[in-house]
């Protein structure tokens, strides 16, 4: 991989670009009272070319080839602005107004389609939730963006972990049916995928399948998170969180350049503990003690105008001292919320390292991207985890057998070429390959103790070990055309091919109590490839600037596996399950009315899903076991509402619906095949709904003061945890609210999540075992940003 690097790096640099006219730009960024606004970031899209303006709002871009742009301005305060700019030879200075961000929607810019673009021209659906959103909305967690994008659900097990479905496509597998991106990089898994959010730019909500341009498991969709990146001006930002169940978040962060218009650096954390909302009754502890730390660091090395290469490294510890907060049933869970009785206790260890090493080229003939980056997570329980979820010592799980064990590892590689920034051409092309291996060896032992036989043990003190040793490595290749076929039509047609190579591993062995371990199952593997075609068509129709319709076909690919060895004789491991596939239909309108006040956008979606994976969690063992055991069907509309009617005040409603339903499902129950057909899907509301008004108050000075006032509606509609549809939880509704002072530097608040103390259940096991979403919460925020 590091030769086949070299190579791409040296192809860049001994390019011989033709000879063309070179420009400069300059000009001012203006207020509506005409005062030049200082630190406004300007940028030309998918290029390397960024600047921030002076104190009097002036700034300058050299040596730029000619040619069509879209330049892209912001400022703290200011609605975000695009605008396309013709350059050619010597060209005089140009104003740019930006208006205040109470009184206009931003113009939003998205990455959805591997390249920067407006969002509302992307001919598919797409929420996007800008740096100021992600603040107002307090998100600390990817778990937080449950209904913000319209059939969104994201439900935790208690241990960290986040199940994300979109439009119905979800699964309780370790191979997600969202894939989730940051700063360009696949978080190959759950396990190596890090769910806080520190330092974000924008968060992009890409709805529907993505497997063209983002491949495996992107079935349900992707959400994409960028976070900020250093440039030419030292920035910073602190924040303090203080809240009940002793809540506490501290985060810090600095952007600075280390050499002038070449070399930056930015470095983020944020430590977060509490106290745990769980209370263990079977020796009366905070059952669910936890912190962690995420650090996030940049270091960017601008060769030329046209080349950079940035290198990223993320680290999250986390430290769990009682991971799966489970009730034995969903009664017990209502009836004695944030209750447990576990006679197991013990501390998880979460250690996550991502390092990535991107490389830009912008030229004008083409742009190149090389992403390289390797993940790893180990993760384990200091002693033995309760696995029957009562104060009997039946069953626990044992996996800290050492650094070699449960430590998983990936390599991914994308090569991309995409049409240069500067195109007039009425064509934009993107072709790239990709490639990854992961390697995953799973050595986990299931403990049962001196009351097993109330599980059904003959026996009892001994250990069932479980070896599932999975390599995994795949290689793709795609290819993305737009053809303007005039103003106001344009054509967008893709291709992607897949091949994937799986080989598991196992063996099995039986240990006493103080005895040594027999091989009851010798060293064995099966291997087994995947293929897959994803193709995709879309057509876009402009009524105007404002007004975009499309129709898009798109086929999702979830690769298929092999399955594990677990305790259970009839569940065989080594059983190859094959690939899942989607085919989805789409049509929409995105809207802008009355300049940016009123952003209005509409899609209905229909999901046609053969060979569909139902993923079973084989106890005690804990092991999941794949099969292809159905159709699935699903259909819906989806609405996304942002205004601002007044100045200060911001109205956003995002609506959506969601039939998922079984087409045909057919699973085994204690050895008999049970028809399930007709059944809905699991992790999937009915409706979602989110209702969020903020009003701001201008006190004025010079820090331009306000006084923020914000409330929030979120409804998740019914919805089921098992495939037999036995666990239900009701629709419900929360109300979270917050007021305080923000000023362009710094801001107070004081926030409360559901203020009802609503009690409903967030997570459960086919089997019952019962997680409900948070209490009420409450505190308060300090930040500062310089």
């Amino acid at each position: 991989m590091k030769k086949t690097l070299t190579l791409f790096v040296l192809l860049i640099l001994c390019i011989t670009v033709k000879a063309q006219t070179i420009a400069n730009l300059s000009g001012t960024i203006t207020d509506e009272k005409s005062q030049g606004i200082a630190g406004a970031t300007v940028y030309l899209l998918n290029t390397n070319y960024r600047t921030v303006a002076d104190k009097d709002g002036k700034f300058s871009l050299k040596d730029i080839a000619s040619g069509s742009y879209i330049l892209h301005i912001s400022a703290v305060g200011y609605a975000a602005k695009s605008q396309s700019i013709v350059l050619s030879g010597t060209m005089r200075p140009i104003s740019f107004q930006l208006k205040d961000a109470s009184n206009q929607l931003d113009e939003v810019t998205v990455t959805a389609q591997k390249y920067e673009e407006d969002a509302q021209k992307v001919p598919f659906s797409v929420t996007i939730l800008s740096a100021r959103q992600i603040k107002d909305y307090r998100l600390w967690d990817l778990k937080d963006l449950t209904a913000i994008a319209p059939n969104l659900n994201s439900a935790g097990s208690g241990d960290g972990r986040t199940v994300s479905g979109i439009r119905g496509i979800v699964t309780t597998s370790y191979d997600p049916a969202v894939a989730t991106y940051v700063d360009g990089v696949n978080q190959y898994g759950l396990d190596t995928y890090i769910p806080q959010l520190l330092d974000v730019d924008r968060i992009e909500v890409l709805r529907g399948p993505q497997g063209t341009l983002y491949g495996r498991n992107a079935t349900g969709g992707v959400i994409n998170i960028i976070t900020k990146q250093p440039s030419n001006t030292v920035s910073g930002f602190a924040g303090l969180d203080f809240g009940n169940y002793g809540q506490q978040r501290f985060t810090l962060g600095i952007k600075a350049p280390l050499i002038k218009d070449k070399l930056f650096l930015g470095v983020a954390g944020v430590y977060s503990g509490f106290n745990g909302f769980y209370t263990n009754t079977f020796d009366n502890s905070h059952f669910d003690k936890q912190h962690f730390f995420l650090g996030n660091y940049y270091l960017k090395f601008l060769a030329t105008s046209k080349l950079a290469f940035t290198l990223n490294v993320k680290n999250y510890n986390n430290r769990n001292n009682g991971a799966f907060t489970l009730a034995g049933s969903p009664d017990d869970a209502l009836s004695k919320p944030y209750q447990v009785d576990q006679n197991a206790t013990t501390k998880m260890i979460d250690n996550t390292f991502n390092t990535s090493l991107a490389i830009n080229y912008s030229g004008s003939d083409f742009n190149f991207t090389s992403q390289s980056s390797y993940q790893v997570n180990n993760r384990y329980y200091t002693k033995p985890i309760d696995g029957d979820f009562s104060p009997i010592d039946a069953v626990s799980v044992v996996n800290n057998y050492g650094g070699d064990w449960n430590k998983v590892r990936t390599g991914i590689q994308e090569f991309r070429f995409t049409s240069p920034a500067s195109s007039t051409s009425k064509l934009k092309w993107t072709a790239g390959a990709y490639g990854f291996y992961h390697y995953a060896p799973n050595k986990q032992g299931t403990y049962f103790g001196a009351d097993a036989a109330a599980v059904g043990s003959p026996i009892t003190n001994f250990t069932s070990i479980n070896t599932n040793i999975d390599r995994n490595f795949g290689v793709a290749v795609y290819g993305q055309v737009t053809y303007v076929v005039s103003p106001q039509f344009d054509i967008t047609a893709g291709l992607r091919y897949d091949h994937e190579h799986k080989k598991e591993s196992v063996k099995g062995e039986f240990q006493p109590d103080g005895g040594d371990a027999m091989v009851t199952r010798s060293d064995t593997s099966s291997s087994a490839n995947f293929k897959a075609f994803s193709p995709k068509l879309n057509l876009a129709y402009h009524l105007s600037a404002t007004n975009n319709l499309y129709a898009t076909y798109s086929r999702g690919f979830r690769a298929g596996g092999i399955t594990e060895l677990g305790s259970d004789p009839s569940s065989p491991p080594l059983y190859t399950f094959k690939p899942e596939y989607s085919n989805n239909f789409e049509v929409g309108s995105k809207n802008n009315f009355f300049d940016n006040k009123l952003r209005a956008n509409l899609a209905l979606f229909y999901t046609r899903v053969t060979d569909a994976q139902v993923p079973t969690l084989i106890l005690p063992d804990a092991i999941t076991v794949t099969k292809n055991a159905g159709k699935l069907s699903s259909k819906g509309v989806e609405v996304e509402l942002s205004t601002t009617p007044i100045k200060g005040l911001e109205i956003e409603n995002n609506f959506g619906y969601t039939n998922a339903h079984y087409t045909d499902l057919a699973v085994g129950n204690n050895g008999v095949i049970v028809d399930l057909k007709g059944n809905k899907q699991i992790y999937t509301p009915k409706f979602t709904n989110i209702l969020a008004l903020q009003y701001g108050y201008a006190l004025g000075g010079r820090q331009k003061t306000r006084l923020v006032a914000r409330g929030e509606w979120r409804y998740l509609g019914d919805q089921y945890f098992d495939l037999a549809n036995t666990i239900e939880q009701k629709g419900y509704s929360k109300f979270n609210a917050r007021i305080g002072i923000d000023t362009k530097n710094y801001s107070l608040f004081l926030w409360e999540s559901n203020i009802g103390n609503k009690k409903a259940i967030d997570y459960a096991y086919d089997f019952g075992a019962t997680h409900l979403g948070n209490p009420r919460v409450y505190g308060v925020s300090v930040a500062a940003n310089f």
